[in-house]
């Protein structure tokens, strides 16, 4: 006596996931567009104030005198001559050369910065042995501004390139290794049990659960370090490197163009957003398949 066993397509026995409503799609974008859309009339206040305290002179709080600045359009031209080179004076064309540069420095400081950070914290926050060892001296140098630090660096490190990343490295790590700590400190402990449980001990505790789930933490952290370096871009550059955003704002101080210097204020800022744009992406890639990363 034989039974007859159903078969079952596999593509029908492999569930897929639902697509996406139509209705719901549209109403992401009509948010994507209403976001824009709110963020669009404080700019343009700003610089409607900025033109009309600059055409009338207007004295501002802390003794800030508007008559001092560039017209906003004037910037808009020095930044187009920076960008494309419409004129020819000392900084025609010349942000291709000094982003790369000031890029460089600021990722090679950030990611040496990340490298020493995070497993420290990592270690701080779960080991009471290394807190006690590293806080005292980390809370130590930690109020000391980086404008403290540079005639020391040009002592020890002397002026360049060196310089500047040691500069922003230092000022990225405190941010990056406090936020790592509290990461740490906040795995529940359910986790660590399971992982136990599980056979996992050790290192393998710490890559395979502790850093995973003090992920929102880190990666805060290195948000504000990143902007931080960018921050200290400025001042990292007054070292005696040729190129750089920040060396380009102390010539144009120099030769007193201050629509060069809010270029470089404004170029600053685009990429310090654009990097951190960057850095959540990477987060997304790596971490695409943990709701941990918003």
């Amino acid at each position: 006596m034989s039974t007859d066993v159903a078969t079952v397509p596999v593509a029908a026995a492999v569930p897929t996931a639902p697509a996406e409503p139509e209705p719901a799609r549209r109403g992401r974008g009509r948010g994507r567009l209403r976001t824009v859309l709110l963020g669009l009339p404080v700019p343009l206040l700003f610089l409607v104030v900025w033109h009309l305290g600059r055409e009338n002179e207007w004295e501002l709080p802390f003794g800030i005198r508007m008559g001092f600045l560039p017209y906003p359009a004037d910037v808009a031209a020095g930044l187009a001559n920076y960008v494309a080179g419409i004129r020819d004076d000392a900084f025609s064309n010349l942000l291709w050369e000094d982003l790369p540069a000031s890029a460089l420095r600021v990722f090679s400081g950030f990611a040496l910065a990340t490298l020493i950070a995070v497993p420290l914290g990592v270690l701080m926050g779960r080991f009471n042995t290394v807190n006690s060892l590293f806080d005292p001296m980390i809370n130590l140098f930690r109020p000391i501004p980086a404008t403290a630090w540079v005639p020391l660096v040009a002592l020890l490190i002397g002026y360049g390139d060196q310089a500047s990343i040691f500069l922003i490295t230092l000022s990225a790590f405190f941010p990056i290794v406090l936020g790592t700590v509290s990461g740490a400190r906040q795995v529940p402990e359910r986790l660590l049990e399971a992982a136990r449980m599980l056979g996992t001990t050790g290192v393998g505790t710490l890559l395979r659960v502790v850093l995973p789930a003090a992920a929102p933490a880190i990666v805060n952290g290195m948000r504000v370090g990143l902007g931080l370096a960018w921050v200290i871009l400025v001042l990292s550059e007054t070292t005696g490197v040729p190129t750089g955003l920040g060396s380009t704002i102390f010539l144009a101080r120099d030769v007193v163009q201050t629509d060069q210097i809010v270029v470089g204020m404004i170029c600053i800022a685009v990429a310090g957003f654009l990097s951190d744009r960057l850095l959540m992406l990477v987060v997304r890639v790596l971490f695409r398949d943990r709701p941990l990363i918003k």
